[in-house]
């Protein structure tokens, strides 16, 4: 039987994907001695919000998500952020491979809210693994699952993922609004002979007595 270990060793934003993506670095290790031929890998990556501390900015913008910062003591768990797969080549004891978490800036995604509250510091992961292990055993191929209990936690500084996002998105965001909205919003900006959306959604906030 093999004996897996996973760390993840540090994180990258790639500027040049399709894309925005962060790009985890990880170290595998079989700790028994036992060659291992390949990996096909899967991993639930899952962001624990209840491990690290806020600002009041940073509470105020995640009222959305968790309520009022009295109630964190029950409404901070863990939730999912992605689900990501890859391959590992033949190795023994040890190597190193990428797993590329593809990002999102759709306020409707939870994790995405949740980035883009923080301020600094860092964001507490949990990858959880699954997959199958492809090992040599006395010359022979053994296939066996990776242990449901296989797993590793990282920090991700914050500023990993908001440099990524300036990179693709600079200085902007965006909301996806189904279309019988935007028809209106269209309508809204003629009327009103605004040159751009952005001056549309500042004017409705003004109307609405939003203030800045």
């Amino acid at each position: 039987m093999t004996a897996l270990s996973f760390e993840v060793i540090g994180a990258r934003a790639e500027p040049y994907a399709a894309t925005p993506t962060i790009t985890l670095q990880l170290r595998v290790t079989e700790t028994t001695g036992t060659p291992v031929h390949a990996l096909a890998l899967r991993a639930q990556v899952r962001i624990e919000p209840q491990r690290r501390k806020y600002s009041k900015v940073e509470e105020a913008r995640l009222y959305e998500m968790f309520g009022e910062p009295a109630r964190w003591g029950d409404s901070l768990r863990p939730f999912l952020w992605a689900h990501v797969s890859t391959t590992v080549g033949a190795f023994s004891p040890a190597t190193e491979f990428d797993l590329a978490i593809a990002c999102t800036y759709d306020f409707e995604v939870a994790g995405t809210s949740y980035l883009h509250a923080l301020e600094g510091g860092e964001i507490p992961l949990i990858l959880l693994f699954s997959g199958t292990a492809f090992a040599v055993i006395d010359d022979r191929l053994s296939v066996e699952p990776v242990a449901w209990h296989e797993e590793a936690t990282f920090r991700l500084p914050a500023r990993v993922w908001r440099e990524m996002m300036d990179t693709y998105f600079p200085n902007s965001g965006w909301l996806r609004l189904p279309v019988e909205t935007i028809d209106k919003l269209v309508r809204f900006k003629a009327v009103r002979a605004l040159p751009t959306f952005d001056q549309t959604i500042v004017q409705l906030l003004k109307e609405a007595g939003v203030e800045e």
